[in-house]
């Protein structure tokens, strides 16, 4: 592979409702598509995660178009490649900005899987053919609210519920949805809304057996989380802390975390992501993938990611009329009584919506070797 042309386009696209977390709500979402054409005119798509306010992480959705215009994209026109892998070596000298990276690493697998006639599961080494599905719910007006809205998703068959929890909202909202849902895999996420203080408080979760409470402290904490881990009986499932294989690693060996969820775009993409499934998958440790609001070529990337065999536990990529009013793929990702069937065809498995593209397009640049 060479890619000799790479066009980012900056989409906005609105919800279809309000989503709220510890950390903000916001119902508008400003994302970066980007297209990649390697010089056999084989078209990839990759899509950024990062959010327009560094909310998650440090990155957003700006500083992922610098990155990529002014950094990444230059590095990699024109550059040889036999497999997707050799783009993590690429980047090797640009620190961090791993949502950035991999927005065009995913391009390029899309590009590769595509050459190699497979999808992109089958590039993966992925062999399900269909994959579990959970929902994440964003913090709701009222206990009630969220209860009815809990309700819907069980009805439609999602096999598991995570719940966004914060200081104020948390142990008698699990109480009140675990006596309404007592057979129902339930988990909470902090998204680092808590401390090591708080332990008595989130102590008081074990007694709702739930999955998994997701990232309780700190986003850049491995060394409390441990400590916290050996006080509670409900596994930590670590998500912002883990940002390459080697976070993955630390926290695996100083008993910080029982589950890791991992996202495409905050491990700096495929590659990463299936080093850090391997890693778990050797130690013992169930995986799963996470979301972050994704429309149609991020949520074809998880679909594709989620067939390697150790994500045993069902992820966040719901269908996209959870989402969106209208997606950018056709078809879109479609959840069938809390599955979704993972598509053979080459690539990604899915095809752009250009004119659902166009309407959401707010500005396009074209970068290329000439």
């Amino acid at each position: 592979m060479k890619i000799v042309e790479v066009t980012l386009r900056h989409l906005q696209m609105e919800m279809k409702s309000p989503f709220s977390t510890s950390f903000g709500t916001f119902q508008t979402k400003d994302f970066i598509l980007l297209e990649a054409i390697d010089e056999k005119g084989t078209v990839g798509y990759g899509e950024s995660v990062a959010f327009s306010s560094p909310w998650y992480n440090e990155e957003t959705f700006k500083t992922n178009w610098h990155m990529l215009e002014d950094f990444l994209i230059p590095l990699i026109l024109g550059k040889e490649l036999n497999h997707p892998d050799e783009v993590t070596e690429v980047f090797s000298a640009i620190r961090k900005n791993n949502m950035a990276k991999s927005t065009i690493e995913g391009a390029v697998w899309d590009i590769y899987a595509q050459q190699s006639n497979q999808s992109l599961a089958a590039a993966l080494g992925g062999t399900k053919t269909q994959i579990d599905v959970g929902i994440s719910i964003g913090i709701q007006n009222s206990v009630e609210e969220l209860v009815e809205v809990v309700r819907g998703y069980v009805e439609e068959g999602y096999k598991r519920i995570k719940v966004k929890i914060k200081p104020g909202w948390d142990v008698d909202v699990m109480r009140t949805l675990r006596n309404e849902f007592p057979d129902v895999a339930i988990m909470a996420d902090a998204n680092s809304a808590y401390r090591l203080e708080d332990t008595a408080l989130l102590k008081q979760l074990d007694e709702f057996n739930l999955t998994m409470i997701e990232q309780p402290l700190a986003s850049d904490d491995i060394i409390d989380h441990a400590t916290l881990q050996k006080e509670l009986s409900t596994p930590i499932c670590l998500d912002e802390s883990i940002h390459s294989l080697e976070d993955a690693r630390k926290a695996v060996e100083l008993g910080a975390t029982k589950i890791i969820n991992i996202k495409i775009g905050r491990v700096g993409g495929l590659t990463v992501a299936k080093q850090i499934h391997d890693y778990c998958m050797n130690q013992g440790v169930p995986v799963w993938c996470g979301g972050m609001l994704e429309a149609g070529i991020g949520r074809a990337h998880n679909v594709a990611l989620t067939t390697l065999p150790n994500f045993i536990l069902p992820g966040d990529t719901a269908g996209s009329s959870r989402y969106w009013v209208k997606d950018i793929i056709e078809p879109e990702v479609v959840v069938d009584k809390g599955v979704i069937h993972v598509p053979t065809s080459a690539g990604i498995g899915y095809k752009l919506d250009y004119k659902a593209v166009e309407d959401y397009t707010v500005m396009k640049k074209t970068y290329n070797l000439d």
